[in-house]
């Protein structure tokens, strides 16, 4: 059911992308930045990992493959570069969301559309369905987040409710997984810190262009989180007493103590965003076309404020933020004593900890300056 609601949710929207006005009235904006892009880290951190389940272009490589009666598991070359292509991805949208100009345009969103179809079409011909597991970025925010879901299968397939750090400390490292959450996180506290009021002055009367200034502002704040838990893995395996070398593969074990810091993020800064402007996408969804029709019967439908009253949007922002924060720091704990030597653990996760407080105050000062 899930899979055909996608399905017809894909071609509503496509059609609106092809035929629809280029105005405000065009829904696609809304369900590429809030519904698809919002959405979906909500939904996944609620019900797990929901991409991989209603991915259209997943559905699509499967159907063809089906109608060429080929192997499923059909691939020209071996895939090998991880997660990489995700956090590329992942970083791209990002930058796209946040520093672009005229994003919302018809003719932009057009492009973005065509070349992310194109290149997963492509990439899942070359290296198969393994394209979308690891490659795909939707797919890779949608899985990492759904870790931090209470539900979860068991190995006979039974659902279970769980921990959201039961999911977390089942990931274990790999390539591409410290640049995908640094991506993650650094783009998500950038996106907090861009609202605010001295930033913003500072970019309006800057001499450098307002979109180099703020592109690397953004690879700034992805490259401070990669760097800063790179560090910390470097102080951990030396208070261990292991060789530097063993800092890169150490630091792509602890990298998923991040996700719950980023799925804080996610909560803290979308929270508004997601409850209103998701509301508001129905109204647009009704006439895709832009003639004035109510397809769905949502054109008069108001959007509801009580979520977003200032108070309780406070309340939730630096709730998230203390519980992410929290559980980032447990997880840190269970990856260091699981991966360290038992006699070195405690004082190898010194570093790790001194990060998750540095994060903290980081991030409640990002959120709450004015």
């Amino acid at each position: 059911m899930a899979r055909v609601l996608a399905a017809v949710l894909t071609v509503w929207t496509l059609t609106a992308l092809v035929l629809g006005p280029d105005s405000a009235r065009n829904p696609v904006p809304h369900v590429v930045y809030v519904w698809l892009w919002v959405g979906l880290a909500f939904s996944s951190m609620l019900l797990g990992p929901v991409w991989r389940v209603i991915n259209p272009l997943r559905a699509l490589h499967a159907g063809l493959l089906r109608l060429a009666r080929v192997s499923p598991d059909l691939a020209v070359l071996p895939y090998r570069w991880g997660l990489w292509p995700a956090a590329i991805g992942l970083g791209t949208f990002t930058w796209l969301e946040l520093v672009a100009e005229d994003n919302t345009s018809l003719g932009f969103l057009q492009l973005l559309v065509a070349g992310f179809f194109a290149i997963s079409l492509l990439g899942s011909a070359v290296f198969g369905r393994t394209w979308f597991d690891h490659a795909d970025p939707f797919e890779a925010w949608s899985r990492l987040l759904g870790l931090l879901s209470p539900l979860g299968r068991r190995h006979d397939g039974r659902w279970v409710l769980r921990t959201p750090l039961h999911g977390v400390n089942g990931l274990r490292g790999q390539r591409g997984l410290v640049p995908t959450v640094a991506v993650m996180l650094g783009g998500t506290a950038y996106d907090g810190f861009s609202a605010n009021l001295s930033w913003a002055t500072f970019v309006q009367t800057s001499s450098v262009p307002s979109s180099l200034l703020k592109t690397a502002t953004l690879l700034a704040f992805f490259g401070l989180v990669a760097v800063t838990i790179w560090l910390a893995s470097v102080v951990s395996v030396r208070l261990a007493r292991e060789p530097f070398s063993r800092s890169f593969s150490f630091v792509s074990d602890i990298a998923p103590s991040l996700i719950p810091i980023a799925g804080g993020y996610v909560v803290a800064h979308y929270w508004s965003l997601w409850v209103y402007q998701g509301q508001y996408a129905w109204r647009l969804l009704t006439d895709p076309l832009g003639t004035g029709a109510d397809l769905l019967g949502t054109a008069d439908l108001t959007p509801n404020d009580l979520l977003i009253a200032p108070t309780l949007v406070a309340t939730i922002q630096a709730v998230s933020i203390v519980i992410g924060h929290l559980l980032g720091v447990l997880a840190a704990h269970e990856r260091a004593i699981t991966v360290l030597d038992r006699r070195a653990a405690v004082v190898g996760q010194v570093p790790l900890m001194v990060v998750m407080v540095i994060y903290t105050l980081g991030g409640l000062t990002i959120l709450f300056a004015p």
